[in-house]
């Protein structure tokens, strides 16, 4: 068994690495992420290439990277992972790995998509109540912020914050606990799934309606030296930066967690 995992840098594909390195010991063997090749960020989420290879680091696991154009158009996104699950099954992959919750359409998608690839689907975390998930990944010691907000369901002001207790308490009636619907998207920076911590830096936010997002870079022994001189205060991993973000795809293909 070879796992290939679809990877978003968000807390879901995270939780799905998690479970299956509990179930399948060693087989998740890469890690596979969308990112714009125009802004250099993860589809959708916007996180930048650099944590998102500082996360394949901390996973332990080599990172296969398929650039997308933007605007990708569904016939360019398909042909583009039509191509890496070719690559994928002349390296030996056997599955594929998805951090899908509940929506059918979705699983569907993949499931239709990978008929007849060589690559079988898996969905480690499909069908667990997000409410429950959401308080598993938390007590599990899974720590994320929030990188991307739809302000038709959610305010601006919950991109960046914790995915903790605090943030679940005060989502409105009606919002998934994790997510699911695109309410929101996260960055994770540790939990059980990494060898350790990633030190991040929040930066400024970017809107284009109706989406925000909150920039993160890693936190280098560099700037951690700069901010200890000029009084800048480290909390956790997460510390203030002058960042912009430049951008991130809206909407290519089912999107990952």
């Amino acid at each position: 068994m070879k796992i290939l995992l679809s990877w978003s840098s968000g807390k879901d594909s995270a939780w799905a690495l998690h479970l299956l390195n509990r179930q399948h010991p060693g087989a998740v063997a890469a890690l596979l992420t969308t990112v714009n090749e125009a802004m250099d960020r993860v589809a959708m989420h916007g996180v930048r290439r650099s944590v998102l290879e500082a996360q394949a680091r901390a996973a332990g696991l080599p990172l296969h990277v398929v650039h997308i154009p933007h605007p990708c158009p569904n016939d360019v996104y398909e042909a583009q992972m039509r191509a890496a699950i070719t690559d994928a099954r002349a390296n030996g992959f056997t599955h594929a790995a998805f951090g899908d919750l509940f929506l059918e359409d979705i699983r569907r998608y993949r499931e239709e998509k990978l008929a007849g690839s060589g690559l079988e689907p898996l969905f480690p975390v499909w069908g667990i109540p997000t409410g429950e998930l959401a308080e598993q990944m938390i007590d599990g010691g899974l720590c994320a912020r929030l990188a991307c907000v739809d302000t038709r369901h959610l305010d601006e002001s919950f991109v960046g914050r914790e995915f903790d207790r605090s943030l679940l308490s005060d989502l409105p009636v009606g919002i998934d606990p994790c997510g699911e619907r695109g309410e929101f998207h996260s960055c994770v920076y540790a939990g059980p799934m990494f060898r350790g911590p990633i030190a991040l830096r929040a930066g400024d936010t970017h809107a284009v309606s109706p989406f925000v997002w909150r920039d993160f870079t890693v936190l280098t022994a560099e700037s951690t030296n700069v901010n200890d001189r000029s009084g800048a205060k480290a909390d956790q991993t997460i510390v203030a930066a002058n960042q912009t973000i430049v951008g991130a795809d809206l909407q290519v293909g089912p999107r990952n967690p």
